[in-house]
């Protein structure tokens, strides 16, 4: 088949249809003393483009016919081989159409050009064997004639197990494409299969090991049938061509089908070209089955199939036969005789002429057989042996194996045989020993294998004058994906509507990480451990707590020490000036108890510093809770006995008898009691203790105490709030009192510091994390002691220590006035 050669313009998309010869010569290798001998032939059936009738010839597949002819020469010249038969062979076309492929079959059978069914017209001559085709559906259609009569086929390209294969299975292609491709980590594949069931029973069995694997088909595209079509159907399959390669940023391009589809594809490429280079089909990865064989007729040679440069394909195993070398540059063409083929072949892939006749020829170049088949490149022909003329080479020894071992049982058996059926049990078990003395053993699925049945891969790089195969690649290979990958820090996110290759990179979420490229889902990191600014990583997380170390600490404890000092201070004035009217005035006893428990408010400060123990995680908060109710109940009883003895004042009044310190007493006692209880259920049900919190903080683990239970917490902050909302209420109320006889004014300014501090610390504990929520806490404690501790006694303190002129009896009696 030809596609616009390289004489037409670019222009002109015109598909020529080559008549094909319809029936290529009989070859049959025998001496005048072989015809003593019984007669037995092997048929080798192509599919008629061996040789373009008047124009070209696919002088690759040449090779096939001289490894047939070669094994069939050595055979018959081995005296220890089928001793008393000729083996012969027939080469037959069967010109890619099934009318054809059955009437060449039956030809084959009843061995005359008019066919009579069932009838052997020629008996001296027995057909054994068939070898054949390159084509999957030239073997299928022979095999329905071939079974009936139980005549062996053998197959040499991987087909479907219905036939006696000579390579290995095709399923193990599968694999090593899938291993192929993620090697190279190739997600998005692009595939050109050949337009008949086998490429569709290709792409069925691929393809759910292609999604298995995380690979997907970019596209699936059909290599048309070589038809004489309509220049509107000859555009449109040159056109779906090019919209495959141009629609689709996929790199790597998996090509399926015999060689001559690869051939067709090529020209329908340069058609899309117009015969010019286009980056469209340039700088991709081409990836071949082991059936396909690059080759090229001697037209196609002045086009521009770098394409294929670098193509990589899976390759039948061959073994080299030195022999096989000998007898090809042996051949002379000027001595073919009936062999045409030899001739056809010499004018075709060398272009020049033999100087056979001794008569002188004009001026024209004239060839040297030998020099010329070293030079020829390796697309036109090959000189080393190729892994089909192999399987050829095999398959003619495997028939004459068979055929021999029926020899040997015929001379120990009386009974009359049937060669053609005992050949197929025959080859069922053989173990074959060829020329290249390989060990072949055949499958009960009827195939060839050697014990390594898996395909080799090589590398074809035409170079212009032969292909060369490498073992590794020669530069970077290129990516081929739907979607770059996702960098680590990322991870995929699903595209509506496309394939699971086509993808999107989303960052990862807050506290997760993703350390390697293209990952599904984040991850956390370990507790211990916290993500890394660019989410790509866990790095360890620091032990953090209040300390007494770090500024904040120090600072708090500095507040802490320096308030406690003042109020021993006020302490110290109050005890040293107990005696004075403005001491005694106010109830020296529960002054006292109240500067106390201000001093170890601010002390109690100090547990909340440091590293979290046992002991201190359980006693700080309820020491902290009692104390301040202390403290309150103690404010709230010198308001309550201010009142008393304002109202016991008056003429005729009963609150006389409430007046003294069993009073003031009950007051503290029993307001007291209510939190210690409090604390002490708290501690006894769900008792506070150190805690690790390592997901609070990002990259910390915060050594805290954990509360046991938040509810009874607020519970100590909600009686403590009730306790100075009744002591705010009662100084409201009688903060116009005389002056000299409360400090009801001082005492209502105190609680409105104390209920802002604690209302303000509500909402700022609950929005701070680690040891911040610590420092909050201390300073509200700090805050409220201060407060009360400034407002109630700083006054007192003034009069006491600058104004002791006022601190007399006579000035308290004309204030009351």
């Amino acid at each position: 088949y030809l596609l616009t050669p390289s004489f037409l313009p670019p222009s002109s998309l015109i598909l020529f249809s080559i008549q094909l010869r319809k029936k290529l010569e009989e070859m049959i290798f025998s001496s005048e003393k072989s015809f003593a001998k019984k007669s037995r032939n092997i048929a080798l059936i192509q599919d008629g483009r061996y040789r373009l009738y008047g124009t070209d010839m696919t002088t690759k597949f040449y090779q096939h016919i001289l490894a047939l002819t070669f094994a069939v020469n050595e055979i018959n010249k081995d005296s220890k081989i089928l001793p008393n038969i000729t083996l012969g062979f027939h080469i037959c076309d069967s010109y890619s159409d099934a009318m054809s492929t059955y009437r060449t079959t039956l030809e084959l059978l009843f061995k005359m050009h008019r066919v009579i069914p069932n009838y052997e017209c020629d008996s001296g001559k027995k057909l054994i064997s068939v070898i054949g085709g390159i084509g999957p559906s030239v073997s299928f259609h022979m095999a329905n004639l071939l079974s009936l009569y139980k005549i062996p086929q053998n197959s040499y390209i991987t087909q479907p197990p219905i036939l006696y294969r000579m390579v290995p299975n095709e399923a193990n292609q599968y694999m090593g494409i899938i291993q192929l491709l993620h090697h190279f980590r190739w997600t998005w594949i692009g595939f050109f299969i050949v337009d008949n069931d086998s490429g569709e029973h290709f792409m069925q069995v691929l393809e759910p090991l292609l999604s298995q694997n995380g690979i997907c088909s970019a596209f699936t595209t059909k290599i048309p049938k070589a038809e004489l079509d309509d220049i509107l159907s000859i555009n449109r399959k040159v056109w779906n061509i090019y919209l495959s390669m141009t629609n689709t940023n996929t790199n790597v391009i998996v090509v399926y089908g015999e060689t001559l589809s690869i051939m067709l594809l090529s020209c329908f490429m340069l058609q899309a070209t117009h015969g010019n280079s286009s980056d469209v089909f340039f700088q991709r990865v081409w990836i071949m089955t082991a059936q396909s064989d690059f080759a090229m007729t001697i037209l196609q040679m002045g086009s521009d199939l770098q394409v294929f440069q670098g193509a990589i394909s899976f390759a039948i195993h061959s073994r080299q036969l030195p022999k096989f070398q000998k007898f090809l540059l042996a051949l002379d063409p000027c001595q073919a005789g009936r062999n045409d083929f030899l001739m056809v072949f010499s004018e075709q892939a060398f272009r020049c002429s033999f100087q056979c006749s001794k008569i002188p020829m004009e001026a024209t170049e004239v060839c040297s057989w030998e020099e010329s088949l070293k030079k020829v490149p390796g697309a036109l022909f090959e000189i080393h042996m190729t892994g089909h003329s192999y399987s050829i080479y095999n398959a003619v020894y495997a028939i004459a194996h068979s055929l021999h071992s029926m020899e040997q049982i015929e001379l120990n058996i009386t009974r009359e045989i049937n060669y053609a059926g005992l050949g197929l049990q025959l080859l069922n078990a053989i173990f074959l020993g060829g020329g290249a003395m390989e060990l072949i053993k055949t499958r009960t699925k009827r195939e060839a294998s050697k014990e390594d049945g898996h395909p080799k891969i090589i590398k074809c790089i035409f170079l212009g004058n032969r292909a060369a195969g490498l073992e590794k690649e020669s530069s970077v290979p290129p990516d081929s994906v739907c979607t770059e990958s996702c960098p680590p820090g990322y991870q995929k996110k699903k595209r509506e509507k496309d394939k699971f290759c086509c993808y999107d990179c989303s960052p990862c979420p807050e506290g997760k990480i993703s350390k390697l490229k293209d990952m599904i889902d984040c991850i956390e990191c370990p507790e211990d451990q916290y993500p890394t600014k660019n989410r790509d990583g866990c790095i360890p997380k620091t032990i953090s707590f209040l300390s007494y170390d770090e500024p904040l600490g120090i600072g708090l404890m500095s507040l802490a020490v320096s308030f406690s000092l003042i109020t021993v201070l006020v302490l110290g004035t109050f005890i040293k000036h107990r005696d004075t009217p403005i001491v005694k005035a106010n109830n020296r006893d529960l002054t006292y108890l109240l500067l106390i428990s201000l001093l170890v408010c601010f002390l109690s400060s100090l547990l909340f510093i440091g590293q979290p123990r046992k002991v201190t995680c359980f006693l700080r908060q309820s020491v902290f809770g009692i104390i301040f109710s202390v403290a309150v109940s103690s404010i709230l009883a010198k308001t309550i006995t201010v009142v008393v003895a304002f109202m016991a004042t008056k003429p005729g009044s009963k609150m006389r008898t409430y007046m003294g310190k069993r009073l003031s007493n009950s007051i503290v006692i029993s307001c007291s009691l209510v939190q210690v209880i409090i604390c002490i259920v708290w501690v006894a049900a769900s008792p506070p203790f150190p805690n690790l919190d390592t997901y609070s903080v990002p990259g910390e683990i915060v050594v805290e105490c954990n509360e046991g239970t938040t509810i009874m917490f607020y519970f100590v902050l909600a009686y403590m709030g009730f306790l100075s909302l009744i002591s705010f209420t009662v100084a409201f109320l009688a903060r116009k009192l005389p002056d000299s006889f409360n400090e009801a004014k001082f005492i209502t300014f105190s609680m409105l510091v104390f209920c802002s501090v604690w209302l303000s610390f509500i909402p700022t504990y609950l929005s701070t994390k680690g040891k911040y929520m610590v420092a909050v806490e201390i300073f509200s404690i700090l805050a409220s002691s201060a407060g009360l501790l400034g407002c109630i006694f700083s006054p007192k303190c003034y009069i006491i220590l600058l104004k002791s002129e006022l601190n007399t009896k006579e000035q308290l009696i004309r204030s009351k006035r």
